[in-house]
């Protein structure tokens, strides 16, 4: 009796510390429901056919979906029961702000998913229907974000060009995201108007997309240069320069595609454009590539340990293997097939670490704890 008295409280001690503190859940946890999505995406879409590889995808956007339920159910109590902290992060915090770009991003991720692997399991119809309500929202919320963030950086946020760090591309690459998977529902619309207003406005969301990240990324990059990152833990994010180059290579692919039975007039133009634009961009992706590997090695022989960063690692090296798998498709090229494969092998690695450190961390008590734990 006396064993249990006293390790009783222990226990009941444990526990505690061990109960995640919603407080400090912020918009940046929507990065692992991202990660997972593109893992499911970018199998879906391989030029290759590996045993298995289809039922993996189904295993990740089951993963992505169920992880975007348990992370939306989460927020909504984050948001009632958390109201300061909610307002902190997105008023007062400018590093947690540009967070905000991830939840529509991850929506958007997944309601693509459910289009192209989902169907399998749970029929077209509900799949449709599931991704036009997941794309609708998502986009209206990444256009909100797109506006709204750089709103408070310009009249809240006490930030400047010299500390810019590549986190800023957040909001803004959330509309080439939604240019990227609204022309898979293209063909689910009815004939007509429909498909020719879902078409335009998939190029619109491209040109917003792109335009605001090529006046960004001048000022992240003297960012970079100027001040370096503040932390080894945010060496990872240099990945996220990836994010807009594979995303909108992906796009350009996507809008050829859905162009040819809306648009044909514009389908030759469209599709010599994808290709010219694609084998360009994605190029410099891949020299970057090389920078951010490099940086990041360098930060784990300097004793990196995991962070929730680790997970900007795997969207967009997932939006490269997107993009090298359109330009493997359209041109025939197998030095396209080569890359995707690679780059799906090195976005298979980065989810399990990104993962397997966020599971471990989240039973350790290392994440979401309370202050002062």
């Amino acid at each position: 009796m006396a064993t249990l008295i006293s390790t009783a409280p222990g226990s009941r001690a444990a526990a505690r510390l061990r109960r995640p503190d919603l407080s400090q859940l912020g918009p940046n946890w929507y990065a692992a429901v991202m990660g997972t999505a593109i893992t499911a995406n970018g199998a879906a879409v391989l030029p290759v056919h590996w045993p298995g590889l289809t039922g993996f995808a189904e295993v990740m956007w089951v993963l992505g979906l169920a992880g975007l339920l348990v992370l939306g159910t989460a927020r909504a109590v984050h948001l009632t029961r958390h109201r300061e902290a909610a307002r902190e992060h997105l008023l007062e915090n400018p590093a947690t702000a540009v967070f905000y770009g991830c939840p529509p991003m991850a929506l958007i991720s997944v309601g693509l998913g459910t289009l192209t692997v989902g169907s399998r399991v749970i029929g077209t119809g509900p799949a449709v229907a599931l991704d036009l309500a997941l794309w609708t929202i998502g986009t209206l919320y990444a256009l909100a974000v797109a506006v709204g963030i750089p709103y408070l950086m310009i009249t809240r946020h006490a930030v400047s060009p010299l500390a810019a760090n590549p986190t800023w591309l957040l909001p803004v690459v959330a509309p080439l995201v939604a240019s990227a998977a609204g022309p898979a529902l293209v063909p689910h619309l009815p004939a007509g108007t429909a498909r020719e207003a879902l078409l335009y406005g998939c190029a619109t969301l491209f040109g917003i997309g792109l335009l605001a990240t090529l006046a960004l990324l001048p000022v992240v990059l003297t960012g970079l240069v100027h001040t370096k990152l503040s932390a080894l833990a945010l060496t990872p994010t240099l990945f996220l320069v990836l994010g807009p180059l594979g995303q909108s290579t992906t796009a350009v692919h996507q809008l050829a595609d859905a162009a040819g039975p809306v648009l044909p007039e514009l389908a030759p133009g469209a599709r010599a454009l994808a290709e010219l634009y694609g084998v360009a961009v994605l190029g410099v992706a891949m020299l970057w590539l090389l920078l951010a590997v490099a940086a990041n090695l360098r930060a784990r022989r300097a004793g990196m340990g995991f962070a929730m960063t680790w997970w900007a690692f795997t969207f967009p090296v997932g939006t490269c293997v997107t993009g090298a798998a359109a330009l493997a498709r359209h041109t025939g090229f197998p030095g396209f097939t080569v890359l995707a494969a690679g780059l799906f092998v090195l976005l298979l690695a980065g989810w399990v670490l990104a993962a397997g450190g966020t599971a471990a961390a989240l039973a350790g008590g290392r994440l979401l704890a309370r202050p002062g734990d």
